[in-house]
């Protein structure tokens, strides 16, 4: 997995490649509580994710929640068939608010 942080319309995109598994997860968790603990608001670009398990999922989940008690925004985005897979098998395409584009969530806060 390779990530890059950058800005766009307000909010901190953490954008994953790759396979998001146990080696690597970390450095996922780490950027996306780092961009949190700066205040920032956050969406996660699962786009080019090729393959996500549990403890990227964790990732995820402990990214949200921490937004969530922070009362910023948190969000996902583009996310891979692959990745979308895990998250319905979860149920977790409940729980996080998923986007197609930065875009449409941006007009969605309008």
């Amino acid at each position: 997995m390779t990530y890059k942080v950058r800005e766009e319309q307000g909010y901190a995109i953490v954008e994953l490649t790759g396979d998001v598994d146990l080696s690597c997860s970390p450095d996922a968790r780490a950027a996306i509580l780092d961009c949190l603990k700066s205040r920032r608001h956050v969406l996660v670009d699962l786009a080019a994710v090729t393959y996500i398990d549990s403890s990227g999922v964790a990732s995820l989940v402990e990214g949200y929640q921490t937004a969530k008690k922070a009362s910023l925004r948190f969000g996902l985005v583009g996310v891979s068939d692959a990745a979308m897979s895990v998250l319905q098998l979860a149920r977790l395409d409940k729980v996080f608010p998923i986007h197609a584009t930065v875009e449409e969530r941006v007009r969605q806060d309008g």
